[in-house]
């Protein structure tokens, strides 16, 4: 990449990572029915219990506890919405779901939950993206492989979906070339990116993405060689 390009994809990545910085507690939803209406682009991060989600979101956001990583997990069952926005305008939403598949959680409680996030992610008109927090050294899980069933339709009809592989700091060079090769062709099309917050590997990446994401029309002046206009 030429070193005018390197310079601009840098300075774009760090108002990406401003703006993930204002991330702030909107509101919690025990059921779909207390979720608010909103007409902003929302981006789910879902993922297995112990996944590294809640420490991607802390991450992302320069933040250390804004998503709360219990010490027991699958015992967080309510969806979480943070609003994301300079100046005090929000312009998206971060929603963090539960995580899925922890084996301490009640059965009866684990098929509740199954239930709301499934009618989530089929239902939520401004549903933008999902964010699937995955481990590589465990691949897609079979908990996984249905949740990839269940947002496939909404993919197809053009749903952004984007895998992160946590923790890759825990795999070799050759290791995670490997690992990112297999889950691009288990993605079916949807973006996949190598994610460390012990190394800080990916966290740039991934907040400009998101950001391409929410700011469509912006992102298409970055194409031509244009930063966008940050006001915060």
């Amino acid at each position: 990449m030429p070193a005018d390009d390197l310079l601009m994809h840098a300075a774009a990545q760090k108002i990406a990572m401003g703006w993930m910085h204002t991330a702030k507690f909107l509101t919690t939803a025990p059921s779909l029915d207390f979720l608010p209406a909103l007409n902003l682009p929302e981006f789910a991060f879902v993922g297995r219990s112990n996944a590294g989600k809640s420490t991607c979101i802390n991450t992302l956001t320069q933040q250390h506890r804004l998503a709360f990583a219990s010490k027991k997990p699958g015992r967080t069952q309510s969806i979480n919405l943070f609003s994301l926005g300079k100046q005090g305008v929000t312009d998206a939403i971060l929603a963090d779901l539960p995580g899925y598949g922890y084996a301490a959680v009640p059965k009866a409680d684990k098929l509740r939950w199954q239930r709301v996030m499934a009618n989530y992610l089929m239902t939520r008109e401004n549903l933008t993206a999902i964010v699937l927090m995955c481990d590589p050294r465990h691949g897609i899980t079979e908990l996984d492989e249905i949740l990839l069933e269940v947002i496939r339709p909404r993919i197809e009809e053009g749903l952004k979906f984007l895998v992160v592989l946590t923790k890759s700091d825990k795999l070799n060079k050759t290791e995670a070339a490997k690992a990112l090769s297999i889950m691009k062709l288990q993605a079916g099309g949807g973006e996949v990116r190598l994610f460390s917050a012990l190394k800080k590997k990916g966290v740039d990446d991934v907040a400009h993405l998101l950001w391409q994401w929410a700011h469509p029309d912006q992102t298409a002046g970055t194409t031509m060689g244009i930063l966008p206009k940050t006001t915060g």
